[in-house]
């Protein structure tokens, strides 16, 4: 199977008029809530700097943004920007995570960027609009493509996240201790084909009768960016029920395969509204798409694909 592409493709561009929006808009996270989309999307401007940027939508197509950034650097931590949000609502609270990339390193390792690194980090809201952030899920290390569960699992907060190249997942009792004794690895890439070089978690994890149906992104040898599919089991998500051997989506628009990286799909968000799955990507690091899909035919593919 294949992801659908949206005739309207790509649904959201950089603003010309903004100072920093005008360059890049991409790798949204999209949360479906109270009848709208809500997308938070990185966004780079005259200085190069990502923030973070806020759109509303009643069809999932057409946006209406916000002027100024939801979230933009603070302090040294996150000085060059912030990158890849995700979002999820778990018990009446909305969580975002990100990527935080900094001029100071925090940890007691070799930094994972020169002169600087990256802190996995979570951030939570009553309202989509003021977000408290809590803190990174580890330190010192170049880990990202982290996001939580729709909910909690054996009465933990479950995450996933990436340390290159393989995907894991961390638990905590609060949202703000991570133990390291907990992370555990759950698949790298594999030996040859579309994910032998790296893989990430794409959006929230999507509850089904038959385990967690995770979408993720990978890239092979050539460094081209393609989707897959894994389905974990819903008691144990380190359990792999079935991984699908073939990828779903690949690079195929020009703003796809060129852009400000060439060759890159990346999506942090899949919501799911009346049995169709939104996925939301960005294309080239320039420009958002939108892909769609049933989730019945998903499921179904990541079943036996």
């Amino acid at each position: 199977m294949e992801l659908t592409r949206h005739p309207d493709n790509p649904i959201l561009l950089p603003e010309p008029a903004s100072p920093w929006e005008c360059v890049n808009v991409f790798n949204p996270g999209v949360l479906y809530h109270n009848g709208l989309f809500h997308m938070f999307y990185r966004a780079q401007g005259l200085d190069w700097v990502s923030r973070l940027g806020y759109a509303v939508s009643a069809d999932g197509v057409h946006w209406n943004r916000m002027r100024e950034p939801i979230l933009e650097p603070v302090d040294g931590s996150d000085s060059r920007g912030l990158e890849d949000p995700r979002l999820v609502e778990i018990e009446g609270i909305f969580y975002m995570t990100y990527t935080a990339y900094g001029s100071e390193f925090q940890g007691s390792g070799t930094p994972t960027h020169s002169g600087g690194g990256i802190l996995p980090m979570i951030a939570r809201s009553r309202n989509l609009i003021t977000w408290e952030r809590l803190g990174p899920i580890v330190r010192g290390e170049d880990n990202k493509d982290h996001i939580l569960f729709p909910q909690r699992i054996g009465g933990r907060y479950v995450a996933l996240h990436r340390r290159w190249p393989t995907i894991g997942l961390a638990y905590s009792d609060d949202l703000l201790t991570w133990p390291e004794e907990d992370m555990v690895p759950i698949f790298g890439p594999r030996a040859s084909g579309w994910d032998s070089k790296s893989v990430g978690s794409n959006g929230v994890p999507i509850e089904t009768d038959e385990g967690w149906l995770l979408l993720y992104h990978a890239y092979d040898d050539d460094h081209i960016y393609r989707f897959g599919t894994c389905l974990l089991d819903l008691k144990d998500p380190s359990r792999i029920i079935h991984r699908a051997a073939a990828s779903i989506f690949e690079p195929r628009e020009i703003w796809e395969l060129k852009g400000d990286v060439p060759n890159v799909v990346f999506s942090g968000a899949n919501p799911v509204v009346d049995g169709t799955v939104y996925v939301y990507y960005g294309g080239g690091d320039h420009v958002i798409g939108l892909a769609t899909c049933s989730l019945d035919e998903l499921l179904a593919f990541a079943r036996s694909g």
